[in-house]
């Protein structure tokens, strides 16, 4: 044999093969851990002091510079959001939680939304993303489409919940989000999704697809009248897309 020639007695096909499995195997272990940077450790029913986070184990910190300034760290110290206004129907482990008040405020099932930032999404600018018609002169609605500006309000049942009175539009994906809607009593504008709406231009009355016209006046509200933070946008459509199981008490039931 000469000097070298070890293909003879190892098979090269078959080396390519072993360092692909341990490629792959190192990939899948890479991306389960990173996968676990946020939302582990896992919260236990059965003890606060079990640490939950199966294999592989939560990486270590990472810190990422964010877009437009500042960095986060990952994964970071949080306090646990609890689980709502609710309490469990039964003593064991995974029992499914009961809203204790108004299921649709009280953060449990449909109506869960994520603590994110209570800031604004931006644009590539450092804008705000999501803004009303009157701060964003530049933008309409299309001529082809109905104009829900100034039209009537309805609720699921029917009745008159309040007035169109601007649309809100995502300046970086060219679409509306949500009608700002002027409700009487008591006097508020919420935002209402749009996705969760029927608009009806021959009758100037857009439908709430989710809820009841008096359930308006308890809607999530936003803390600046020309902007929504991320935290403020889960908090408003969990409200919204909730009502499909929570607006009225038989449809929390089973069909049969």
């Amino acid at each position: 044999m000469q000097t070298g020639a070890i293909t003879s007695h190892i098979d090269v096909a078959q080396l390519a093969l072993y360092a692909f499995w341990i490629f792959f195997a190192g990939l899948i272990y890479y991306l389960r851990s990173e996968d676990k940077r946020e939302g582990y450790p896992l919260q236990s029913d059965r003890s606060d002091r079990i640490k939950v986070q199966g294999f592989p184990p939560i990486p270590r910190p990472k810190t990422f510079i964010l877009p437009h300034g500042g960095t986060v760290s990952a994964p970071r110290a949080e306090m646990p959001s609890g689980t709502g206004n609710a309490s469990p129907v039964g003593l064991w482990p995974g029992t499914p939680l009961n809203p204790n008040g108004n299921p649709m405020v009280d953060g449990v099932g449909p109506a869960a939304y994520a603590d994110r930032s209570d800031t604004p999404d931006l644009t590539l600018d450092g804008e705000p993303k999501i803004v009303p018609l009157r701060v964003a002169p530049d933008w309409h609605v299309a001529d082809e489409s109905p104009n829900p500006i100034g039209m009537t309000v309805l609720g699921t049942d029917g009745r008159a919940a309040g007035i169109v009175c601007d649309v809100w539009v995502d300046r970086s994906e060219m679409v509306a989000r949500y009608l700002e809607v002027e409700v009487a009593t008591p006097a508020r504008r919420v935002l209402l999704p749009v996705t969760l709406v029927r608009v009806n231009p021959a009758r100037e009355q857009v439908t709430a697809a989710s809820v009841l016209a008096s359930q308006f006046a308890q809607a999530p509200l936003t803390a600046h009248p020309d902007q929504v933070s991320l935290r403020e946008e889960d908090r408003i459509t969990a409200y919204f897309a909730s009502g499909h199981m929570y607006a009225v008490p038989s449809r929390m039931e089973p069909l049969l």
